[in-house]
């Protein structure tokens, strides 16, 4: 097979046991790789009433067709679950290099089932696969596992980990590969945890071998011109990292503050990307065969890493009043090392910190620290006490829908599905509101990336205040990113390359003959299987919501004063321009279409 390695790993944990099984290889070309692939796979053989953190739960690693190939980005892979924040299909990214080198040891999927007695680690060598005992492993951050495991495995071998936050379970906990690149988001680092799997460590020989190695060549050429050509590639984010959108975003209004109270932070600044270069870059810190090179390695005091990106930024920052750029690099520096995703985690302090200042939460459940907005100190030591599941941090842990709704107050958490909303204001941005609103992983900017039309203007500039051919922009995007995510790219080359890009790639990979149209119809079938997991699993569209804030109260001040989330006129267009009935359910008509 072009493209892929032909080869799934299953593994079962309770019997201590694998398996080799053949990739069905009109499946894959079907759903492409990644989060396709592996969403068929796990709707094919897990429960929709499955509860996220039992042993009957699976988990899967899946890269994409393009991942460890020689395409610009080349690095992602997927891990694929059901969601213990959420309770939807949960699909999270990451880069960095742990994805090229699990296909570089033959395999395109790992299908996780069961749970081990006591906790071990997975080493993959190939053809060679061990379960090892991780015991001595228990209990310690991300950075001095990684470091432990490096000692004792092969050189270059490289290490996917969780933290202590998913050991202890926690909603919001990620898994971590390569230091500090997070599968991040819907607490996939819990369902590791549950089945007590530390680590999985790979280290591979093999190539991916190519259908057009040649035309391969080309089309590289031609597209890495163009994201060197493009303002945003090429300038903006390898000068600033993604902090570059800091200023940008608050000069629009529709930077969220204090926990969405507000949507423009007076001292955004002080923690824009502009400082962020100035003050603590120590140096970039690209991924596999990343030619944008956006990832940041800094260093405040004794504390170094990879990271913050703008959502960190703004989570820790802007979010929870705070202006000190040390403590929100210190406060992501945590998130590394417990295995916390940085979005929810920064989010949840920011829902604590307003039932605080509405008197639901009372001093004597602080422990002494503060929980006042704009409080640098408690940014970080409430994510270190989130981590370890600490006093309040144990509430906070499950993220801050739980959070808030254990205090009656469940429309304080700015979030969709139960997942915090990351750092665009949609009440000025109607079209990332219709798409945070639909995202079939809750709350979430990467499944639609509507910034780059309404506020970027790429590849157009759009009226963000406008309706008008929303819901259209919002499918096409939704799709698009389906099939980036499958394939095993990074979704910041959409920046510079549209779905015919994509397709010339995937083609030359694997020996397809698809267009522009072909991409997006497979982008839109993985889409629908989502939903339709999602539908199984009880997540009805009344859930395609927003918070009650964000849908009646408008934006007290800025340039984008008055406006609310429009919501409930864009919804029915919506589910019009995908095919679905008036409620909001694909129709047989439309299944059929897609082949499902």
């Amino acid at each position: 097979m072009y493209g892929y390695q032909g080869k799934v790993l299953r593994v079962n944990l309770t019997t201590s046991t694998y398996a080799v099984e053949a990739l069905d290889e009109t499946v894959a070309k079907k759903f492409i790789g990644g989060r396709g692939l592996g969403t068929k796979l796990y709707a094919d053989e897990v429960s929709p009433a499955v509860d996220a953190l039992s042993p009957e739960n699976k988990i899967l690693f899946v890269t994409g067709p393009l991942t460890g190939t020689p395409t610009p980005t080349g690095g992602r892979y997927m891990v694929v679950t059901k969601s213990p924040l959420t309770g939807t299909i949960a699909s999270s990214n990451s880069g960095g290099y742990w994805g090229p080198e699990l296909k570089f040891a033959g395999y395109d999927v790992i299908i996780v089932e069961g749970k081990a007695e006591e906790p071990v680690y997975m080493m993959i060598e190939d053809d060679k696969i061990e379960f090892r005992p991780a015991a001595h492993l228990w209990g310690k951050i991300v950075s001095e596992t990684t470091k432990a495991l490096e000692a004792e495995t092969p050189e270059k071998s490289k290490i996917l980990t969780i933290g202590p936050a998913g050991e202890k379970l926690s909603h919001i906990a990620a898994i971590m590969n390569d230091y500090s690149r997070a599968a991040g988001r819907s607490g996939v680092g819990a369902v590791m945890g549950s089945k007590n799997l530390k680590a999985i460590v790979v280290k591979g020989s093999k190539k991916v071998d190519l259908a057009d190695a040649d035309a391969l060549k080309v089309v590289v050429k031609q597209c890495m011109q163009q994201i060197k050509d493009n303002g945003v590639t090429g300038q903006g984010l390898p000068a600033y990292g993604t902090a570059v959108l800091v200023n940008i975003i608050n000069e629009n209004g529709v930077f969220p503050t204090n926990n969405f109270q507000t949507s423009q932070f007076d001292k955004a600044e002080e923690i824009s990307g502009e400082t962020l270069a100035e003050k603590y870059l120590v140096k970039k810190d690209p991924c596999y065969r990343c030619p944008i090179a956006c990832g940041r390695y800094c260093k405040v005091d004794d504390i170094e890493g990879g990271g913050p990106e703008y959502e960190t930024i703004w989570a820790f920052g802007g979010d929870c009043g705070v202006s000190d750029m040390g403590a929100v690099i210190k406060a992501n520096f945590w998130c590394n090392e417990m295995g916390l995703d940085t979005i929810s985690a920064g989010a949840t302090i920011a829902a604590a910190m307003e039932l605080y200042q509405k008197g639901y939460i009372k001093d004597e459940e602080l422990d002494g620290l503060s929980l006042e907005f704009g409080n640098a100190e408690a940014v970080v030591e409430w994510t270190k006490r989130m981590g370890m599941r600490e006093g309040l941090g144990s509430k906070m842990a499950e993220g801050s829908y739980r959070l808030t709704d254990a205090y009656g107050v469940p429309e304080l958490s700015m979030s969709v599905k139960k997942q915090e909303l990351p750092a665009y204001d949609p009440r000025a941005i109607q079209g990332q509101g219709l798409q945070y609103a639909t995202s079939n992983r809750g709350g979430c900017h990467v499944r639609g990336y509507l910034i780059s039309p309404e506020i970027l203007g790429l590849p157009e500039k759009l009226d963000r205040f406008s309706l008008e051919g929303k819901a259209t922009w919002v499918k096409v995007f939704q799709d698009l990113t389906a099939f980036i995510d499958a394939s095993g790219l990074c979704l910041f080359t959409s920046f510079a390359m549209g779905a015919g890009d994509y397709a010339n790639m995937i083609n030359a990979v694997i020996g397809t003959d698809w267009t522009a149209e072909d991409v997006l119809t497979a982008g839109e079938r993985i889409w629908n299987i989502e939903r339709l997991y999602n539908l199984e699993a009880g997540i009805d569209p009344s859930q395609d919501t927003l918070p009650k804030r964000l849908l009646e109260d408008g934006i007290a001040d800025g340039p984008s004063k008055g406006n609310v989330a429009r919501l409930s006129e864009l919804l029915p267009e919506y589910y019009a321009e995908r095919g679905w009935s008036a409620e909001g359910i694909p129709t047989e008509d439309r299944k059929a279409l897609l082949g499902l």
